[in-house]
């Protein structure tokens, strides 16, 4: 979880059109066609990197996807690609994964499509209870552009960072089938384990948003809570490929958790340390992990000492994670 500004968007400008259109792709910039009844914009950002526009009836608004091609992309132009969409974290954005790691030079002799879809502020993909309808745009809109416009096979894998690990876990687990392998790295996987309402509730409440707009109560409103958390459908994970890590932190439970939660509840998580967050959103990856074993779903897990609720730890743990993903579509390890 951390604080940055969105990369502003602009409109493609003549030089990308003509890149596009090079790689095939420039149907989109000039009007969505079949991938949507409106536009959809494109900026070329490098190579193979472009940000999209694309107008999303779940969300009310046109919705940022940043996409990344596979290098021999223009030279199969018969081929459809299989798609692995990365999640960011809370208080943070789509560009995260292009800012914070190396995933463009990793995926560079990968035959993938990386999508990195917009999650919100608080990056909790999901169906709010009154607002927007992240699940809707980034399992159901986010693909349809991607096949319609870039030759995106039905062949998925899902992994993501912080509240974007949870959005991994929940959308495998709520859509069974809908993709071969999911990954979390210090996620969310079970949101009602023991103060993990509390810390959910501290992740919407910093954005300015009333908690109650999620999922509603966690105690009148349970049966929604449990609707939406992985750990309740864990069943239905049953034959995806699983990857799961997430560290110890910084604390031991004591006086300094208790500390941590208040302020929490106070005022969010705006200066919670990456150790302190990861010991308090720990007992989340390890209820999940449990769950999974007593269903005797397999699952290749990364239970570490220490470590934080930071990009340094999530670097590696994506390309530790990487054999497992990459298996699952279908790619060299």
């Amino acid at each position: 979880m951390s604080d940055h500004p969105s990369v502003p968007r602009r409109g493609p400008s003549r030089r990308t059109v003509a890149k596009a259109a090079a790689l095939g792709v420039a149907g989109l910039l000039v009007g969505a066609g079949k991938a949507s009844a409106a536009d959809v914009t494109v900026t070329q950002l490098g190579p193979r990197t472009y940000d999209l526009g694309i107008p999303s009836a779940a969300l009310g608004r046109t919705a940022p996807v940043r996409i990344i091609l596979p290098t021999s992309y223009a030279a199969f132009p018969g081929r459809t690609w299989p798609v692995l969409h990365l999640l960011h974290g809370a208080h943070d954005d789509y560009n995260s994964w292009t800012r914070e790691t190396d995933i463009e030079a990793f995926t560079a002799n990968r035959d993938l499509i990386v999508a990195m879809p917009d999650g919100g502020p608080t990056g909790i993909p999901t169906r709010w209870k009154t607002g927007p309808d992240y699940e809707t745009f980034q399992l159901q809109e986010v693909p349809a552009v991607l096949r319609t416009g870039y030759r995106a096979s039905t062949v998925q894998a899902v992994a993501g960072v912080s509240t974007g690990g949870y959005g991994a876990m929940a959308h495998a687990a709520r859509h069974p089938g809908t993709f071969v392998a999911a990954a979390s790295y210090s996620g969310i996987p079970d949101t009602t384990v023991t103060n993990m309402p509390t810390i959910v509730q501290g992740i919407v409440r910093r954005e300015n948003l009333d908690p109650l707009t999620l999922w509603g109560d966690p105690t009148t409103d349970a049966a929604t809570w449990q609707e939406f958390n992985p750990r309740a459908r864990a069943a239905a994970l049953r034959g995806t490929a699983l990857y799961v890590s997430v560290g110890s932190g910084s604390l031991d439970g004591g006086v300094g958790s208790i500390l941590a939660l208040l302020q929490i509840i106070i005022s969010g998580t705006a200066n919670v340390l990456p150790g302190v967050l990861e010991s308090l959103v720990a007992p989340s990856t390890q209820a999940f992990v449990t769950a999974l074993g007593q269903l005797g779903i397999p699952a290749t897990q990364h239970l570490y000492q220490g470590g934080g609720h930071q990009w340094s730890d999530w670097k590696r743990e994506f390309a530790t994670s990487w054999p497992v993903l990459a298996g699952a579509l279908g790619l060299p390890a």
